[in-house]
Order: structure tokens, then sequence, then C-alpha cells
């Protein structure tokens, strides 16, 4: 792993894991936006998909749902606070929690079906890189969600910064970066209450 990598793990660690405690309770009304993305997405019963940096594992219930008790459901993140709160609010009992980083996923090639990804690309150091790795551990025709659950211009107003051309999830930017990756975008959807981008995992 290089410094500059080092840098970037140690930083998503420590603005996690200060905030990790509260996250579920500064968002309390996510959870219909996860339900919704998680329906639209598709996953059938049996279905193994993976929640790439799950943080507190406001999908889980929802993945889990959506697979059946037949399916398998992982959660993967990179902080242990986050894990650790979604130990203590139960999301466990949904599915296998891995202290991981999604970059670099102890999983076999084509492993999965599907994997769901919930804020996670503004976190991804390398984006075209990472995106290859979740490509890597999904079969040919398996399937990739991006959601947030509030669009990008409200995402940014929240955060107090001018929503510019250059967002790496604009439709024109995020299409050819996934692409690049491995994946062909087959959905798109950005509004006030939602980001959702679909793709499927190219032969």
């Amino acid at each position: 792993m290089s410094d500059e990598h080092r840098d970037d793990h140690a930083h998503v660690q420590e603005f996690f894991g200060a905030r990790a405690a509260d996250w579920d309770r500064k968002f309390p009304d996510d959870g219909p936006a996860f339900a919704t993305a998680v329906a639209e997405f598709g996953l059938r019963p049996g279905d193994r998909v993976l929640d790439a940096g799950c943080g507190t594992g406001r999908a889980l219930p929802a993945l889990r749902a959506a697979v059946g008790p037949r399916g398998t459901v992982v959660g993967a993140d990179l902080t242990r606070e986050m894990l650790t709160a979604a130990v203590r609010a139960g999301r466990d009992a949904d599915g296998g929690l891995l202290l991981a980083d999604v970059a670099r996923l102890p999983l076999r090639d084509g492993c999965l079906d599907a994997v769901f990804a919930a804020g996670l690309i503004a976190h991804l150091p390398e984006p075209a890189e990472n995106l290859r790795e979740l490509a890597r551990v999904v079969r040919p025709g398996g399937r990739l969600a991006l959601f947030h659950p509030i669009g990008r211009a409200a995402l940014a107003a929240r955060q107090g910064r001018e929503l510019t051309p250059a967002d790496l999830r604009a439709e024109h930017n995020l299409r050819p970066l996934l692409a690049g990756s491995g994946w062909e975008m087959t959905s798109y959807a950005d509004e006030d209450a939602r980001f959702l981008a679909l793709a499927v995992r190219r032969p």
C-alpha cells in the first residue's frame, strides 16, 4: 500500500470512526430510501450480494429481505467503529460483517451476483481502479448499485459546497468511468430525494 493510499485510509477511518456512534441518529429518515433502492436493484432470492462500504449496515435488512434465507449478504467496511455500530443495531443478524478495504477485497473472482454501494464512490481514492475491484468479485452479468439517500444537489447544499460539472457522480462523468472499469450503466436517477445509478458487469 502506498503512503498516499495509507493516508486516504487513515482519513476515512478517522472521519467515520468519530461519527459512527451517532450516524443513525443523525440520518433517521433514510430507511425508506434504502429499501426503495434495494427494491429497484432487482435482487433475486438466493443471490450473493455485498454491501460495499456498509457503514452501520442500514442496507443490510433490505438486502436480506431481497435475497431471502438462501441468499448471502456481506457488509464490508474499512472503519471498525461503523461495524460495531451495525452490531449494536442488530444488523449483523441480516448479513456477515467484514472489516475490509473495498479496494482490496478478500473475495474470489466472480463470487458475487451483485454489489450495493451507498455513499461510497466519493470516498474511493482511485475510483476507476476501485470500481474494477468491485467488478472483479462480481460474475459477468452481475449488478452494481451506486446509491445515496439524497441527490447530488441536495448533498452539495448539505455540505456547503457548489455542485460543479467535475462532480464524479454527474452522469457525463460516471458513465465513462463505469465503462472503463468493467461496468455498463443501465439507469441513472439524480433527484432531490435520492441518487441511484445501476450498472451491469460486462463479460
